[in-house]
């Protein structure tokens, strides 16, 4: 696996601290620690401290193809019409799968070589729905037959997908860091208060990078993995006595 080179998220947030009636009037002052254990720590002033990892993956959702169309003549308006007509075949086909032109980059090019005119274009497709785009190379290939070139198929993440893991992760671990402080709160007879610190330590990223033959283990591959380490503090309450009836 290799890690990726993104930027980096942080999430930092302080609320002021409730000051409601002390509960001990004879607590040590504020910032001499009671108890410590790895990852977690009680203080006087009714915290608890605690960490919180998480990682979570997402497959790519987006794939991108490049078809290749040439032609080489003695005329240079054969070159030129033989590869049009292609072309306007393919990206009429593009349309047809529902596909915005946005989606689509056209490139092409005309050069001579000794007494040939060479003609040569490029049309790379981007797709978000995967069944669309094998049902469009399948076709191509049908019709085209070798007179197209398909480029092996990149499958990535769009900036959205991107944004969205790494919210997700983050969340998560928030999400274990309140539930360690819960645990901890409940062991010590207390009840877990609103946190009033949350910071995001660390944040990675990193994917798949061996080489593939078949779209199901490109796929696998592109799948980007992100963990979150984050920082939490929480006010103590204390456990309200049940009232006895009377």
């Amino acid at each position: 696996m290799a890690e990726m080179s993104v930027p980096r998220t942080r999430v930092f947030m302080s609320l002021t601290p409730s000051h409601e009636g002390n509960l001990d009037q004879n607590q040590p002052e504020r910032g001499q620690p009671l108890g410590n254990a790895k990852g977690l720590a009680v203080a006087a002033s009714r915290e608890v401290h605690v960490s919180g990892r998480a990682e979570l993956s997402a497959a790519p959702d987006r794939a991108r193809v490049s078809i290749q169309v040439s032609s080489q003549k003695d005329v240079a308006g054969e070159a030129k019409s033989s590869v049009v007509r292609r072309l306007e075949y393919i990206v009429q086909n593009v349309r047809q799968q529902g596909l915005k032109d946005e989606d689509m980059t056209v490139m092409k090019t005309f050069t001579r070589i000794e007494n040939a005119y060479h003609m040569e274009a490029e049309v790379c497709i981007t797709f978000s729905d995967f069944g669309k785009m094998q049902n469009l190379c399948n076709l191509l290939v049908e019709k085209l037959d070798s007179s197209v070139v398909f480029s092996p198929i990149q499958f990535f993440h769009s900036e959205e997908a991107l944004e969205k893991l790494r919210r997700q992760v983050c969340l998560a671990a928030v999400g274990n860091a309140r539930r360690k402080a819960q645990d901890v709160c409940r062991l010590v007879g207390h009840a877990l208060g609103k946190p009033l610190l949350i910071r995001e330590e660390e944040l990675r990223e990193w994917e798949c990078q061996p080489e593939s033959l078949t779209n199901q283990q490109k796929i696998k591959n592109a799948t980007v993995f992100a963990s979150s380490k984050v920082f939490v503090t929480f006010e103590i309450k204390a456990k309200e006595k049940n009232k006895k009836n009377i």
